[in-house]
Formats: C-alpha cells, sequence, structure tokens
C-alpha cells in the first residue's frame, strides 16, 4: 500500500507539474502567477491527497498554509505548495476573505522570482476569491488589476464567477462597480455595456463613479447615442449625477456637434444644485473653437471669468488654437501673453499653436524664435513642434535646413511619426526627388509607422508626374488592401495621370467611384477632367463637364475658365473661345495672364492680328507684363514682311 500510495503521489505531482498550460502573465509585477480555465471545464487530477503525507487532512494543511501566509513565513510555504490544486488555493483564499493586506502579500509572493519555479496557477474562480478580499482594501488598484487580468482570458464569464463566489467570500455590492470600472480601463466597451446591463438584472445599482466610468469612454469611443441610452437608464435607476456626469454629457453634445444644446445643458446644473466647473467651461471652449465659432469661445471664455472660475492652461491652448486656426494670429498671440501675465505657465501645447500658426501664416522667422523660447524656457519639444517647421522649410526650398532640424529631432531622441514622413514625402515629390521619397516610405514601413492617404496622394502624383500611371494604380490599389480609404485628394492625382495620358475613360470611371464611395468631387477634380478633354480636342465635352459642374454647386475657378478658353483656341473656335471669356469676366473672374496668351494664341492662329494687337494692348494697360509666349503667339501669327514692317511698334 504504501509503494501504492508512493506512485500516486509521484503521479499527481507530475500531473501538476506538466499538465496545465500556460497563460499572459498577469499585470501586477514583473513575474507572474498564470490563469486558468475554471474548474467546471477542468476537472483535474483524481482526488488524491494533495499535500504531504504527514497532513492528518486537507483542514490540517490549510490551517498551516494560512498561518505562514499571515505570518510571512514563505520559505516554510514554499516547500508544501508545488502541485497545489487550484481547488485548496480556493478554499485557502477563502479563509483569508478577512485578511485582504494578507491575501495581497499572498499573490505578490506568487509572482515573485523566488516563487516562479513553483508555477503555481489561479484559475477564475481563484482570481475572482481574490478580487472579493483585496476589494475590501481603501486602495482599489491591486481589485483592478486582477479584474483586468481576469478579463483578458475569460470576459464576460467574470460577472458569473464574482456572483458563484460572492457568500463563500462575504463579499459587498462593491465588486461589481469595480468589475465595470475595469472593463472601462482596458477599453472594453461592450463588456462594460454587458456588466452594466447584468447589474440592472440582478438589481444592483451601479455607483455614479463606475457610471461615469461607462459614459466616458462611450464619449471617447464616438459612441455617444448610446450614451445618451445609458444616461437615461441612470435617470430611470434614479442614479444621481454628478459634476463629471454634466461634464461627460457636455462634452457628448460637443462632440456630436449639438453646441446650443451644451450651452443650455450649462443652464441645467445649476436645477440640480451644481456649479460649472473650469472643466465644464473648458468642454464648451475648445467645442466651439475646433469648429471654428471662436466668437462664441471668446463669449463664454468672458462669461467664466465674471463668475469667478479661473482660466486653465487648457482654456488658454483652446483660444489660441481657435484663433489661431481662423487666422487671427495676432489675437492668439494675445492671449499668449495674457495666459503668461495671469500667472498661467504656457506649456508646449501653447507654443506648438503659435509656431504652426506662422508657419501657415509663411512666417518662419517668427515661428523659430517661438521654438527658440521654449528651448531658452526648458520646455522640451515635441515632435508638433517640429513637424511644421520642417514642412514650411520644405515649402521655401530649404532642404538643407529640413534636414539639420531632423538631426535635432534625432538628437532629442523625437522619433518623427507618420506626419513627419508624409511632410518629407510630399517635398521630396514636389522637388522631383521621387527616388527618396519611396526611400522615405520604405524607412516608414520598417519601423511600422503606417502609411497614410496622404501618404500614398504623395506618391501616386509622383509616379504619374513621371508618366508611369500603371505604378500609381498599383500603389492605389495596395492603399485600398491596406484599409485606407481614399480621399479626395488620392483619386484626383489618380484622374490627373490618366487624364495626362489621355486615357479618359479611366479618368471617368475614377469619378463615377468617388461618388460611389460618397466622396463629393471637387473644382480640382472637374478641372483635370477638362484639362484632358480638351488636350483630346473635345472641347465640348468639356463644356459639358464644366455645366455638370456647376450643377453640383460647385463654382467654377479662373482656372476652369483658362481650360475651356485654351481649348478652343487651341482648335481656332474663337468665338466659342470669347463667349467663355465673356462668361468668364460677368462671374467676376479677371483674365490672367493664361487667359490672354490662349486668347492671343487662337487670334494669331486664325491670321486676326489685328484683334490680337488690341488684346495685347489691353493686357498692358491692365498692369498684366506679357512674356515669351505671348511675343511667340505674336510673331507666329504675322506672317508677311508687311504685316511685321506694321507692327514693328511691338
Amino acid at each position: 500500500m504504501k509503494v501504492l500510495r508512493g506512485l500516486q503521489r509521484r503521479r499527481i505531482s507530475a500531473f501538476f507539474s506538466s499538465s496545465f498550460s500556460c497563460s499572459a502573465p498577469c499585470s501586477m509585477g514583473a513575474q507572474s502567477f498564470e490563469t486558468l480555465p475554471s474548474e467546471e471545464n477542468n476537472p483535474g487530477p483524481s482526488k488524491e491527497r494533495p499535500f504531504p503525507e504527514r497532513f492528518h487532512g486537507e483542514d490540517q494543511f490549510l490551517q498551516l498554509m494560512e498561518n505562514s501566509v499571515v505570518g510571512n513565513r514563505w520559505h516554510e510555504m514554499a516547500e508544501f505548495l508545488s502541485g497545489v490544486t487550484p481547488s485548496l488555493l480556493n478554499q485557502l483564499l477563502v479563509r483569508l476573505r478577512d485578511r485582504p493586506g494578507a491575501v495581497l502579500g499572498f499573490l505578490e509572493q506568487l509572482e515573485s522570482q523566488a516563487w516562479s519555479r513553483l508555477r503555481i496557477r489561479l484559475d477564475l474562480r481563484s482570481l475572482c476569491i481574490a478580487v472579493h478580499a483585496v476589494s475590501r482594501l481603501k486602495n482599489s488598484e491591486p481589485a483592478l488589476k486582477l479584474l483586468r487580468r481576469a478579463l483578458s482570458s475569460s470576459g464576460p464569464s467574470v460577472f458569473e464567477s464574482l456572483e458563484e463566489t460572492f457568500d463563500e467570500s462575504g463579499s459587498s455590492k462593491k465588486v461589481y462597480d469595480l468589475l465595470l470600472k475595469a472593463c472601462c480601463l482596458a477599453g472594453k466597451v461592450d463588456e462594460a455595456l454587458e456588466v452594466f446591463y447584468l447589474m440592472k438584472e440582478r438589481g444592483i445599482i451601479p455607483g455614479i463613479d463606475a457610471c461615469n466610468n461607462l459614459l466616458s469612454l462611450l464619449s471617447r469611443q464616438k459612441r455617444t447615442e448610446t450614451a445618451w441610452v445609458v444616461y437615461a437608464e441612470m435617470f430611470r435607476l434614479k442614479i444621481t449625477s454628478s459634476i463629471i456626469t454634466f461634464n461627460v454629457m457636455i462634452n457628448v453634445l460637443c462632440k456630436e456637434g449639438k453646441m446650443k444644446k451644451a450651452r443650455r445643458f450649462l443652464l441645467h446644473m445649476a436645477d440640480y444644485g451644481f456649479k460649472p466647473t473650469v472643466v465644464t467651461y473648458n468642454t464648451i471652449i475648445h467645442g466651439y473653437c475646433s469648429r471654428g465659432k471662436v466668437v462664441q469661445a471668446l463669449e463664454l471664455f468672458d462669461s467664466m471669468k465674471e463668475k469667478g472660475v479661473r482660466p486653465d492652461s487648457f482654456t488658454y491652448n483652446s483660444l489660441i488654437s481657435g484663433l489661431s486656426r481662423v487666422g487671427r494670429l495676432q489675437e492668439a498671440v494675445e492671449f499668449f501673453r495674457k495666459m503668461v501675465d495671469g500667472g498661467t505657465v504656457p506649456g508646449v501645447v501653447a507654443y506648438n499653436t503659435l509656431i504652426d500658426g506662422y508657419c501657415n501664416k509663411g512666417d518662419l522667422k517668427t515661428a523659430l524664435n517661438y521654438r527658440n523660447e521654449m528651448n531658452e524656457k526648458g520646455i522640451e519639444p515635441t515632435v508638433c513642434t517640429y513637424n511644421p517647421l520642417i514642412h514650411e522649410l520644405f515649402m521655401e526650398g530649404k532642404i538643407d535646413d529640413a534636414n539639420a532640424l531632423l538631426e535635432e529631432m534625432k538628437e532629442r531622441g523625437i522619433p518623427p511619426d507618420s506626419v513627419t514622413y508624409n511632410i518629407l514625402i510630399n517635398g521630396y515629390c514636389k522637388e522631383g526627388n521621387s527616388a527618396k521619397a519611396f526611400d522615405l516610405h520604405s524607412e516608414m514601413l520598417s519601423k511600422e509607422i503606417q502609411p497614410t492617404a496622404v501618404t500614398y496622394t504623395s506618391l501616386i502624383y509622383a509616379l504619374c508626374k513621371q508618366r508611369k500611371v500603371n505604378d500609381a494604380e498599383h500603389f492605389f490599389q495596395q492603399a485600398l488592401l491596406g484599409g485606407i480609404s481614399p480621399d479626395v485628394a488620392m483619386i484626383n492625382a489618380l484622374i490627373d495621370g490618366y487624364a495626362a495620358e489621355g486615357n479618359m475613360e479611366r479618368a471617368f470611371v475614377l469619378l463615377k467611384d468617388m461618388e460611389r464611395k460618397k466622396l463629393s468631387p471637387d473644382e480640382v477634380t472637374y478641372n483635370t477632367l477638362m484639362r484632358g478633354l480638351c488636350r483630346l480636342g473635345k472641347v465640348d465635352e468639356a463644356r459639358t463637364v464644366l455645366d455638370e459642374m456647376r450643377s453640383k454647386g460647385i463654382t467654377p475657378d479662373y482656372i476652369s475658365y483658362n481650360t475651356l478658353i485654351s481649348g478652343y483656341s487651341k482648335k481656332g473656335e474663337m468665338a466659342d473661345a470669347f463667349g467663355v471669356h465673356e462668361e468668364m469676366l460677368s462671374r467676376g473672374f479677371n483674365p490672367t495672364l493664361l487667359t490672354y496668351n490662349a486668347l492671343i494664341h487662337g487670334l494669331c492662329k486664325t491670321k486676326d492680328g489685328n484683334k490680337a494687337e488690341e488684346l495685347l494692348k489691353e493686357m498692358v494697360s491692365k498692369g498684366i507684363t506679357p512674356d515669351d509666349n505671348t511675343y511667340l503667339s505674336m510673331m507666329e501669327g504675322l506672317s508677311s514682311v508687311k504685316d511685321l514692317e506694321k507692327n514693328e511698334n511691338l
């Protein structure tokens, strides 16, 4: 019998040390215990005694384990723990339920390097019993960490397991609030909603903090309709809102663009006994500024100060950004100064906004001055500091200076992001250095930075300019396969490539694709199609495109009219060319050098030198200087010596 028992013990020990599969580590420490499926789905080994023979029963074994945990006698405890069953662990944790500190110490020991060789695993039931115990602590972080670990392996069944272990753990309903919060912290919005409705089903009223976490998550993930459904449910359950609830729901309204309702919500807060905080005002001010409604934002800014609410850095940053976006850069600078004068220290966001504003204005010198001021004040720049500066340097053709800034970023340990790469790729494409642009695209991929629609647009544009339309099409299809949703600019670049090749059939297919994708073609789209048709001499069809453009509410610009004038002039159909010219004038567009050159070229082609000469005098009188093309057209049109002598004063 002793031999048989010895064999059985060895068999059990071997089973425990090898049969359970590993799972992902717990986030509570560098080392980790592992989570197993619950015992219902994993019956485990036979019911032989999973503890040393010197113990007369489970109670004596568990008592020793309990005493060891409470007394922190980990070395003594480690001697017996190898191969312990999940069932015994559960019983041990239940015995420790009123000692949350001891349970936490035990869990930390399980994670320690010293015990890693024991490979002790907790199943879902063990985790939930531990959660019940440590939820008694004032600090909820340990319980939240355990719950997030449980959620990562078991998902919605965590709620049921908490229910099953609730009574034996002598727990409180606080654990369900913690579970709801853990779901929200993990970004698991569907699981959070399921927990919310399971609590309602079981008659457990969620606490306001847990509800606020859920509303915040829904707002962040732009599930605004669901946020209103949950808010209504809270109202029905008579869950009293807090100031945070109001702030979150005002944010939801701002995200929906319902700014008037957000303002009304601000007034309703007083009815419930809440005074708006700086966060409340900041939310609405930011909502206004992000939509270009800076007048309303400034009115609210004045109102908050009248009510004694002190603006903070977020308030000023929103206003500086909003004013800068609508071109009111000088006012943005004034707010920056008010921020400093009011004792609020401007941070990197405020500086980045002004740098971006001055770069957009083309004032690189002032933008660099703000960057230098940041350095003097010890404010660390970010990638958003460098991106607009690099972009403006490329716009001004200062490639070496742009590369110097890139080197500075590298020295500071600031990695380029997708925006940086897009700026560089676009810059090199426009410089005609497509080889460098494609090298940067490869580098981008090697660093696992995902290309965007802007990346592909620049590369497609470069390929089309090189008459490599098939390669451009390949890149376009690659973008689609990569999950990139093409925008108008990307499709326009490809349309331009096909139009330049004379493949108008494919160009119009892309126009139809654009409409199918619910993208609205713009004036660039139609101008490109018109130019392609005019190149083929199909000017009447181009005129039809102009009419279609206008019927869709897109106003033709001077490029649209010049394209048609040039098309008709090249064909010598000057009556039609001047007809478009008259229409152009009636729409408030003044003729440009291109307009006059096209008309003069057409008149000279049709041997109407006198009218060409009149136009030449007209353009000079309007302050438009003729160029080489103007004079070449005149010279080619005047075919006889007599005509040359007559017009030698030109």
